[in-house]
């Protein structure tokens, strides 16, 4: 009986411990949800506003690969600004396709724009910096536009590749491929020999993502960053980016 009464006592102790410490995770996480989406409106209304220019962002810089940026959906590619500057500062040729616009449609038709766009402009050397539904696209073009190999990897910022349960709540035809079965992330998941050729950047709570951005083969960086967009604007994820390029640069 004393036995007892004392492993209760040990038992009750250390639910009294982790009880504060469960209280303030779900707080920080609901104020990071809040300042997540205040994030995004401000950087929505900033772009439509500030309108940057993409030649800005062109550099001459034949010895290291050109960056394209693949946005999110219903994002456009200066919603990707903050990891943009940060780019041009470190001396890379800074790539927007404008031909993406808010990036709406199928994940196949967006894939296509940028392989286009790649051939277009005879890039011949080049990695993909995207975010969110934009790493989607990414790895559709190194498993389906590359055959001549002139993509050399996809650096991704909270990219949903096993899909996410919440897209289920939203039955926008934009958003279905977002659903953890959906035919075109069976697809991707798949194709596991381009894995290697990814970094996954995702961070402690992704409140879109709530499974996380691990993917399997890749190379995974976890930070301690929450949210889903406030972190583009996150110097530890932009020195995870930096990271990323070096490690699929060698």
């Amino acid at each position: 009986m004393i036995g007892g009464g004392a492993g209760a006592g040990r038992t009750t102790a250390a639910a009294g411990r982790t009880a504060p410490r469960v209280l303030a995770e779900v707080g920080a996480n609901l104020d990071a949800w809040v300042r997540d989406y205040a994030y995004a409106l401000r950087r929505q209304a900033s772009g439509g506003i500030r309108r940057p220019k993409p030649r800005r962002y062109r550099l001459s810089t034949p010895e290291r690969p050109a960056i394209i940026l693949l946005p999110g959906i219903y994002e456009t590619w200066a919603f990707m600004l903050p990891v943009a500057d940060v780019l041009r500062a470190e001396g890379y040729d800074v790539h927007a396709v404008l031909d993406l616009g808010r990036n709406g449609g199928t994940i196949e038709d967006m894939a296509a724009l940028v392989d286009a766009y790649i051939r277009r402009e005879r890039i011949s050397h080049c990695l993909l910096v995207a975010h969110s539904k934009g790493g989607l696209i990414g790895k559709l073009l190194l498993s389906r536009h590359n055959k001549a190999a002139f993509i050399r990897g996809l650096v991704a910022i909270n990219t949903p590749f096993a899909g996410s349960p919440l897209a289920r709540l939203l039955p926008l035809p934009a958003l279905r491929v977002f659903q953890p079965r959906s035919p075109e992330l069976a697809e991707l998941a798949a194709t596991r020999d381009v894995d290697q050729q990814i970094v996954s950047i995702y961070g402690r709570f992704d409140p879109h993502i709530p499974g996380g951005s691990h993917l399997d083969g890749a190379h995974n960086i976890q930070l301690e960053t929450r949210g889903h967009f406030r972190p583009l604007a996150d110097v530890r994820v932009h020195e995870a980016v930096l990271e990323g390029i070096r490690h699929l640069t060698g």
